[in-house]
């Protein structure tokens, strides 16, 4: 929540009132830490580094496709030179493809 108090949408310290507090009870911060990993990515070892958080939601895509999560990264690294032409940023797009899966099954609840 905003430090200052004050009335309309900013406090006396011009911060934003924020009505969702993002370290809702229970925020891990553990989750934001990063992990390098080693990964294999089409027969070539690579290392990843990602957040704990995102190695965590790798994890469950790869478990509902009933793959590893080095498949899973083969598959989304093949994809992306096959349809785009390849990625400037791997561990970008990993990123995206794991909130782009969290938010669709927010979506089917």
């Amino acid at each position: 929540m905003s430090r200052g108090e004050g009335n309309g949408a900013t406090g006396t310290s011009g911060l934003h009132r924020i009505k969702v507090d993002p370290f809702a009870k229970g925020f891990d911060m553990a989750l934001a830490r990063p992990l390098s990993r080693s990964v294999r990515l089409n027969g070539f070892s690579t290392c990843l580094r990602l957040e704990e958080v995102y190695w965590n939601i790798l994890a469950e895509i790869a478990r509902v496709n009933t793959c590893s999560i080095s498949a899973l990264l083969s598959y989304v690294d093949r994809e992306v030179h096959l349809r785009y032409g390849g990625v400037k940023n791997f561990s970008g797009l990993v990123r995206v493809v794991c909130v782009v899966h969290v938010l669709k099954g927010q979506h089917r609840q």
